[in-house]
């Protein structure tokens, strides 16, 4: 016998809690179905367990998508300040950390307890641990769900499912199939917010460095598709993360170059060179004052400078390469860390495929996707989780 519902979603993450939550306090009958035993585990380890959930900023110019007018309706409609409202009536501490990054005072937890709470407060059933191994349609266009739990029916059906970011995690491509299934579009899956890495001869000599961080300029692309950034640059074993890396691996193309200013403030030929006939120091000992220590010593190591040289001893044009290396640092990743490291999924079902109002898809009525199944990617610093709630908030008052 299948069990009926009005509305079946299936992805209990940020995108699905929201949605059945407003949906089942409108009054319809909603099941939350999801395969993990754990509730919303991509919230939990979000922002070293505080979970960023949202940016003071969060607006279109921060998303990414083939189709960019796509996002503003619903994110217009469910802002920052929103959710901040919902966070008050849980009374749940939260602070600013950088750049309009907001997260919890005390842990991630509290924002999946109220998840949930404004779940349990609409009367949303639970399904979970529960796969779900096939979908259909009746007849009629409701949507018939096999599951391992028994067979669901629903009039309308959300896929929150997300992305292929954090397999450990429970991700899976179930969202891509269902899309497929429909006949809908997908705009090709990539890791985003993700470390890069380099091919092993060309970083051999960067290891040394690895867990050094820096503040940088870092850019990549030409023109319409250049991206820019001033974060963290963080070196690693295997190349280079940190946030100043994760911003751009969103914009980053594969056997393009990134290009970096590891001293933004600094226009380091040009000081040098004029300061020949009064700097004292020793190079190494000048680099020091702008680049951490370890750094400067394996960069003037790599440009063949000796670390004890006086900078009044040595020729400008020694002086400009050096300078030149450190403000316009060219270097071509090989690759990524991939989904295993990768904080969401860039691409996804194709957003021309659903109404910007309900994200329903337009050739499937009742049908919908949220949340990081679609073309949306957010910026680092919350504005993925806001997307999560505007979209879950857009197809929870729709069905």
């Amino acid at each position: 016998m299948s069990k009926q519902y009005d509305v079946a979603v299936i992805g209990a993450g940020a995108a699905g809690l929201m949605c059945a939550a407003v949906a089942a306090q409108r009054g319809k009958t909603v099941v939350l179905i999801d395969h993990a035993t754990k509730l919303a585990e991509k919230i939990r380890i979000s922002g070293g367990g505080r979970c960023n959930f949202t940016n003071l900023h969060a607006g279109p110019a921060n998303f990414l998508s083939d189709n960019p007018h796509f996002c503003k309706s619903a994110l217009s409609r469910y802002t920052p300040q929103d959710f901040l409202g919902l966070l008050k009536r849980h009374r749940i501490g939260y602070h600013e950390k950088h750049k309009g990054q907001l997260f919890c005072d005390d842990s991630a937890e509290d924002i999946i307890r109220m998840l949930k709470a404004e779940c349990d407060a609409g009367g949303v059933h639970w399904r979970m641990p529960c796969k779900v191994e096939a979908v259909g349609q009746t007849a009629d266009g409701a949507f018939r769900l096999d599951s391992s739990t028994g067979q669901i029916s629903a009039g309308k059906l959300i896929i929150a499912a997300g992305g292929l970011s954090i397999p450990k995690i429970g991700a899976t491509d179930f969202a891509y199939r269902i899309a497929k299934q429909f006949g809908l579009k997908l705009i090709e899956p990539r890791p985003a917010l993700v470390p890069l890495t380099f091919d092993d001869a060309s970083w051999q000599s960067f290891v040394p460095l690895a867990g050094v961080a820096l503040p940088v300029d870092i850019d990549t692309g030409d023109k319409k598709t250049k991206a820019t950034f001033r974060e963290d640059l963080l070196f690693t074993h295997r190349g280079l993360s940190g946030p100043a890396v994760l911003q751009i691996s969103s914009f980053w193309q594969p056997g393009t170059a990134l290009r970096l200013n590891l001293v933004p403030e600094v226009d380091v030929a040009q000081t040098l060179i004029e300061g020949k006939s009064t700097i004292k120091k020793n190079l190494n000992n000048v680099l020091a004052q702008w680049l951490p220590a370890r750094l400067a010593d394996g960069w003037l190591d790599s440009m063949g400078c000796k670390a004890d040289a006086r900078v009044a001893d040595l020729p400008d044009k020694q002086l400009r390469a050096l300078g030149e290396s450190l403000n316009r640092w060219a270097i071509t990743p090989n690759g990524s860390e991939g989904y295993r490291k990768a904080e969401v999924t860039r691409g996804g079902v194709d957003t021309r495929e659903l109404s910007q109002q309900s994200m329903m898809v337009n050739q499937v009525p009742g049908l919908h996707f949220i949340g990081e199944a679609i073309d949306v990617t957010g910026w680092l610093g919350g504005y993925n989780f806001q997307w999560a709630w505007a979209s879950g908030m857009a197809a929870g008052l729709a069905v």
